[in-house]
C-alpha cells in the first residue's frame, strides 16, 4: 500500500536517502592510468589542431582535455624568474609547464626542477611519468584552494619531493612530502629561495 501524500513527503525524505548512501569511485591503479596518459597525451600532440591553440591543455583522468586560458604577464615574468632562481641555486633542470602524468590524467606544472639524476629516469617520455622533485605553482586569480590541494596530492603521488606556490603578490609557500597541507617558510631542497618573487 503506497503512503498518501499527506504521510510522503519525497522533498523531506531525500536527504535521509542520501545520508545513507555511499559514493565510491572505482580509479585505475597507477600503471593503468599512467598507460591511459600515455596513449592520450600522445593523440594530443600528434594532432594538428592543437599545434597553435592559445590555450593551455592538460587532460582529466578520464583522457578528456581540460583547457584554462593563457597566462599574463605577470604570471609569465614569475614563472622565468623562478626558473633562473632555480638554475642558479640549485642547478640541473628547470623547466616551465613540465608535462607530468599523474593519477588524475596530466597535468602542466608551471615549473618543474628535476636533479640531473631524477631526469635520466624519464628523459624521452613525452609526459613524465615521475614527477619533477619540486612542483611549483604560479596563482592566478581564478585559482582556488580546493584546486591547488588536489594538484598537491596529484603531484606528491607521482613522486615529487616539495610542492611551491608563488602567490598573487609573488610570496612564495611551500609544501613538503608527508605533510602536504601544512604551509613552510621555506623549503628543505632550496633553503635559500627568495621569500618574494617580483613580477
Amino acid at each position: 500500500m503506497s503512503p498518501s501524500p499527506e504521510t510522503f513527503c519525497p522533498v523531506s525524505f531525500f536527504p535521509l536517502l542520501l545520508a545513507q548512501m555511499q559514493l565510491i569511485i572505482d580509479l585505475p591503479n597507477r600503471e593503468d592510468q599512467l598507460r591511459l596518459n600515455r596513449t592520450r597525451w600522445a593523440e594530443i600532440l600528434s594532432d594538428r589542431m592543437w599545434a597553435d591553440h592559445p590555450y593551455r591543455i592538460e587532460t582529466n583522468a578520464y583522457g578528456q582535455i581540460v583547457m584554462t586560458r593563457p597566462a599574463g604577464g605577470s604570471h609569465s615574468t614569475r614563472q622565468g624568474r623562478i626558473i633562473g632562481q632555480l638554475l642558479r641555486l640549485l642547478g640541473d633542470q628547470a623547466q616551465p609547464e613540465c608535462p607530468v602524468s599523474t593519477s588524475g590524467g596530466v597535468k602542466a606544472v608551471d615549473v618543474g626542477w628535476y636533479s640531473d639524476e631524477r631526469h635520466k629516469q624519464v628523459r624521452g617520455q613525452q609526459a613524465f611519468e615521475i614527477a619533477p622533485e619540486i612542483c611549483v605553482e604560479v596563482l592566478s586569480p581564478r585559482n582556488t584552494a580546493a584546486e591547488m590541494k588536489e594538484k598537491r596530492r596529484l603531484y606528491f603521488d607521482a613522486g615529487a619531493l616539495e610542492c611551491w606556490e608563488c602567490g598573487l603578490d609573488g610570496r612564495m609557500t611551500y609544501y613538503l612530502e608527508g605533510d602536504p597541507d601544512t604551509k613552510h617558510a621555506h623549503s628543505k631542497c632550496c633553503p635559500e629561495f627568495p621569500d618574494t618573487i617580483e613580477d
